[in-house]
């Protein structure tokens, strides 16, 4: 199953629902060498968790995987490298392990991509940034992997939640939700093509900051006021229990939060980080 593969930076798309699946700079050689039925696999780093949980779930192997102090790495992955923060891979190691591909998320192209070419790795990029971009990555990488089979099954479960769980809330009232994603000491708004904005939508709630193409926005409080939300939803970047502590010190000592009917009504909730970080995973 051959096919040309220029060396740009290209968006794949497949049939789910949403419209960008897998970007990368990747060489024809290597998708040849994974596709052509051979006994023999590419050798693959994963660079952040997200992704290193896919290709687990499609059962193949990887020669470096990312430092997690919140995530244990799978005991078949114990003889891999460690490539340090999925945010800044240590690019020797990295190049010591000699992959044929290096998979990251899509969130971290604009810094991650220079630096893969500077050391003329071969480079993908999935789009981590919803659920049904994930999917779209899963079904790609099962055509370029050899691993059509596992990752059709699981499009075809991750289908079947979806149709069932639309359904078991349509026609019901949207509520207006805020959604904030928090570093130590900041935070931004998360928008409708964020991955938490993604599961609002999926569970039938409406973002009140829609109708942009960015994932986050810089936003002051009197503006969120003015949207007047019906639920705000808190969850952190990284570092989830300092960003929790910021949170409850920032709606404490802020008196605009008062002003907040959200707030009033007691409907603003702190999410779990391990499902509801950037990227999106299987604990959607």
């Amino acid at each position: 199953m051959a096919m040309k593969i220029k060396k740009i930076i290209a968006c794949i798309s497949v049939a789910l629902t949403a419209t960008v699946a897998l970007c990368g700079c990747v060489n024809q050689n290597s998708y040849e060498a994974a596709s052509n039925g051979t006994t023999q696999q590419p050798k693959i780093a994963a660079t952040s968790v997200a992704v290193m949980e896919i290709c687990q779930k499609l059962d193949l192997d990887l020669v470096g995987v990312p430092k997690s102090s919140l995530t244990e790495i799978p005991s078949i992955y114990s003889n891999a490298v460690s490539l340090g923060s999925p945010m800044s891979p240590d690019m020797e190691l990295l190049a010591q392990c000699d992959p044929d591909w290096v998979l990251s998320p899509s969130s971290l192209m604009s810094d991650l991509k220079p630096k893969y070419e500077a050391a003329g790795l071969q480079y993908a990029f999935l789009n981590l940034t919803s659920v049904q971009g994930m999917y779209k990555s899963i079904s790609q990488m099962g055509d370029i992997f050899n691993r059509e089979e596992e990752a059709q099954k699981l499009v075809d479960d991750f289908l079947k939640f979806y149709n069932s769980y639309k359904d078991s809330h349509k026609g019901k009232k949207s509520p207006q939700v805020l959604i904030l994603m928090g570093l130590p000491g900041s935070y931004v708004v998360a928008t409708e093509n964020s991955y938490v904005g993604s599961l609002v939508e999926l569970a039938g709630g409406t973002n009140v900051y829609s109708g942009t193409d960015d994932e986050f926005l810089n936003v002051n409080t009197e503006d969120m006021l003015k949207k007047d939300p019906d639920i705000i939803l808190r969850t952190a970047h990284a570092m989830p229990d300092s960003v929790k502590e910021m949170f409850a010190e920032e709606f404490k000592s802020n008196d605009i939060w008062k002003n907040f009917r959200a707030v009033n009504k007691n409907q603003v909730y702190d999410l779990p980080y391990e499902s509801c970080g950037m990227s999106a995973n299987f604990r959607y």
